[in-house]
């Protein structure tokens, strides 16, 4: 499917028009302005658009959270981006917010209601779960039926929000067949981005933490890593170049699994 297929409406465009979206979609820079994570905002906009969701997004408007500022020590900074996009939203009135990246699903959560940001944050897994909940959404196996595929728990989804369930209960509807690796869930292994770190060369040590992450993936020997992070996805892709397995497995975002189990 072309972009140009796309319906992405501005909040600025609606406004003008008089309405108000049901759902902010909050892309993140990564789902900006990383050519890998741009397939994974178009892949949940297709999903968006063929669910008929009442959505927009801020475009122009949106700035970083602040995430990777607070985390690697700037506080002042983090504050600066959070009250810009606080002004923002709270002059639309935005009450409810989706992300598909967990470090901006945990900052506008759990950070900015504080600093005057109070609104109804989902992870966009949370949120596709809730709309195959309604019967908005459909999922069939496609082509994902029957494939061995492990998720990687993001840190800011699963042990800081205590969010497990949604993105395994969307890949069962795949009828894909679901392995866990051996350290998920609440014992779940960071990929080595979290933290800021993703900026920034590792220290030195005996190994990366995102090649000890794929390592436990691919003992699991999954055809897909299944993530539901841009970080996550970046740092397992690049875990699987190492050990030189592109050619056997695949890491794919949720949002994606689902756009393309159908072809959307």
């Amino acid at each position: 499917m072309s972009t140009e297929t796309l319906k992405v409406p501005t909040m600025a465009e609606m406004m003008a028009s008089g309405k108000q979206p049901d759902v902010l979609f909050w892309v993140g820079c990564a789902g900006s302005f990383d050519d890998r994570a741009k397939k994974i905002t178009k892949a949940f906009v297709k999903i968006l658009n063929k669910a008929e969701v009442n959505f927009a997004v801020l475009g122009t408007e949106e700035s970083c959270t602040g995430d990777p500022a607070k985390r690697s020590g700037n506080e002042f900074l983090f504050q600066m981006q959070a009250m810009t996009n606080i002004e923002v939203m709270n002059a639309y009135e935005i009450k409810k917010i989706v992300t598909a990246c967990p470090h901006c699903f945990n900052t506008l959560k759990n950070e900015y209601p504080s600093l005057g940001g109070n609104y109804e944050v989902m992870h966009h897994t949370q949120f596709l779960k809730s709309l195959l909940n309604e019967g908005k959404l459909t999922i069939e196996g496609g082509k994902f039926k029957g494939k061995k595929i492990t998720f990687h728990d993001p840190c800011y989804l699963g042990r800081a929000n205590d969010v497990y369930e949604a993105p395994r209960d969307l890949i069962r509807k795949l009828e894909a067949e679901l392995v866990e690796m051996r350290k998920c869930k609440q014992n779940g292994l960071c990929c080595g981005a979290g933290g800021a770190q993703m900026f920034k060369e590792p220290e030195k040590g005996n190994e990366d933490v995102n090649i000890r992450r794929t390592e436990q993936a691919l003992e699991e020997k999954p055809e897909i890593i299944a993530a539901g992070c841009p970080f996550c996805n970046t740092m397992l892709t690049d875990g699987v170049k190492a050990k030189e397995k592109e050619n056997d497995v695949t890491v794919l975002d949720v949002a994606e699994l689902i756009a393309n189990a159908e072809d959307l």
